[in-house]
């Protein structure tokens, strides 16, 4: 810690303090969560969920990056730097008496389904998702505090009272920990609802009147619903009285909220968790799609920039797409030549092996007489001075019965290779 220099105090929770601090060595702003809880030994500390999820999610644009880790092992106290947003989603919203625009609110939903799509991609689910454990830096959203993250195919049951209350699923509610990572799409329906009204929706004083506020709202569920949830709880009495509920769109009526907004919200806060939409599904919703479009647009633009500058450096390199082609081509056709001689001299070794080697002295003086020709004969006499052969041969013996080309080839190539 010595590294860093305290500023002050961003927040405080259960487990842990936030402060804003200041790098000696780089002169950058950081986050510093102070963890209140005293650890043993350095295996405690590898196997916090916090540290192994942001370890197995990073790098990501929406969730929260992790720069160190600080372990003084004598006073087991443990330290994670992370980077230093503007605020919460909670401290955004706080204390406005006009609502956000539906533009920007749409904007930040989107980024927190990026970043929850992720998480569950790579098997983990959030478990705590609420305003404060999100962050704003500008517009750009980030979500953060996994320390009660669970991954997706643990057994069963889990922790019971798990994510603040008034963002807290049904099946966490009604079961003795028979939920799954579902209860985070619940959690983003919630968070969507009170930065468009500017106030939670079910703001419930206890585990069985935060139920009753579901149900004044959303209404009762079938009575099959119930019955599968009663048979994973023993703390909580399932005598509800059927009603019908009000409804969301009569609380969202003066927000300037479109059918498609509110169509999602109906869409995440499904009380049956097998119903509910999953984070892909909700990306993909009618009310993302410009943005989903404009996402598109950008990923190609940057692919067709990209292959604009790694053509431009092939050009100045002298090597561009074309070149590389005939480059290829002319190496195949390299290496089929290649392949060609190397046969061709692997034969001629072999033919020349069974032939015995020529003699120096003999081949020396019989080339001296060879090509003896008298033009005035009919038979032109055409004398061969060879290794193997003696005397001389008549042009006619040699087409009649002697002659054998591939003998003479390697024979001409033994006296070339001698002459010179």
């Amino acid at each position: 810690m010595n590294q860093y220099k305290l500023i002050n105090l961003k927040g405080e929770g259960t487990f842990s303090e936030v402060w804003m601090a200041e790098s000696l060595r780089t002169g950058k702003l950081v986050a510093i969560k102070c963890m209140k809880n005293v650890f043993a030994n350095e295996e405690q500390v590898n196997n916090l969920r916090e540290i192994q999820a942001l370890r197995r999610l990073s790098p990501h644009e929406h969730i929260i990056t992790l720069h160190e880790i600080l372990y003084d092992k004598p006073s087991g106290r443990l330290v994670l730097v992370f980077e230093l947003m503007d605020c919460n989603l909670y401290e955004h919203i706080k204390g406005r008496n006009k609502y956000l625009n539906p533009s920007k609110v749409k904007f930040y939903i989107f980024q927190l389904l990026k970043a929850i799509e992720f998480m569950h991609r790579n098997n983990i689910f959030h478990r705590d998702i609420k305003p404060e454990n999100i962050l704003l830096l500008g517009d750009h959203i980030k979500l953060a505090d996994f320390g009660s993250c669970k991954r997706i195919n643990s057994e069963h049951p889990y922790t019971e009272y798990i994510s603040t209350r008034w963002y807290r699923a049904p099946e966490c509610l009604l079961t003795d920990g028979y939920y799954d990572y579902k209860m985070d799409l619940w959690g983003v329906g919630c968070v969507m609802f009170e930065i468009i009204g500017l106030h939670p929706l079910f703001p419930g004083n206890n585990e069985l009147d935060q139920v009753h506020k579901i149900h004044n709202i959303l209404g009762t569920p079938p009575k099959e619903i119930l019955d599968r949830f009663k048979k994973h709880a023993t703390h909580m009495e399932f005598d509800f009285q059927p009603q019908h509920g009000t409804g969301i769109d009569k609380l969202l009526v003066n927000s300037n909220a479109s059918p498609d907004c509110i169509d999602l919200i109906r869409k995440l806060l499904i009380y049956d968790p097998d119903q509910r939409i999953n984070a892909n599904q909700a990306i993909n919703h009618e009310y993302f799609r410009e943005l989903v479009e404009q996402e598109q647009y950008n990923l190609l633009q940057s692919n067709l920039k990209t292959q604009k500058v790694l053509k431009k450096n092939s050009m100045q390199s002298g090597y561009d797409d074309k070149q590389s082609r005939v480059g290829n081509e002319n190496l195949i056709e390299d290496d089929r030549s290649s392949k060609r001689v190397y046969n061709y001299n692997k034969q001629s070794s072999k033919k020349s092996q069974s032939i015995p080697p020529p003699n120096k002295k003999k081949v020396e003086t019989s080339f001296k007489n060879s090509y003896a020709h008298d033009l005035s004969t009919e038979e032109e006499t055409m004398k061969f001075a060879l290794p193997q052969i003696n005397k001389p041969i008549t042009y006619a013996q040699t087409l009649k019965k002697t002659y054998d080309p591939k003998k003479i080839k390697t024979q001409k190539r033994y006296l070339k290779q001698l002459s010179r």
